[in-house]
């Protein structure tokens, strides 16, 4: 399966990226929501995006507008990774079309837990 992340700290990438490698996703990153955009209009394919809401050019919720208004992209799952806790956030993200929403700092369970509840278990799933 493939996963995007999209978030601008490098450091969050890598930490995503091997969590959802040893979770069996084929990973690709962006740095903000344009970049992320551009990925998923070359690769509709894309099972999930892991996606911060603070970035610059395009954040986090822009992006999840931005692909649910294309119909190409209706397949992509969006999950917001953000250190966005307030119930205002989550409800906007949400309404705007986010699949499921997990706040930083959060642990390798907790993304697996939230990927299962969207179907998404990787290519191996014993790897949890």
């Amino acid at each position: 399966m493939n996963a995007l992340i999209v978030d601008d700290s490098r450091a969050m990438r890598l930490l995503l990226r091997q969590m959802l490698v040893a979770l069996g996703f084929e990973v690709a990153e962006a740095r903000h929501g344009r970049e992320a955009l551009s990925h998923l209009q070359m690769r509709p394919d894309t099972q999930i995006a892991l996606v911060d809401w603070n970035m610059p050019e395009m954040n986090g919720l822009e992006l999840v507008e931005a692909v649910r208004a294309d119909e190409t992209l209706s397949g992509v799952r969006l999950m917001m990774v953000t250190t966005e806790t307030e119930m205002a956030h989550v409800q906007r993200a949400l309404e705007a079309g986010a699949d499921e929403y997990v706040m930083k700092p959060f642990s390798k369970e907790i993304i697996a837990d939230k990927l299962a509840l969207l179907g998404l278990s990787g290519g191996d799933a014993h790897a949890a």
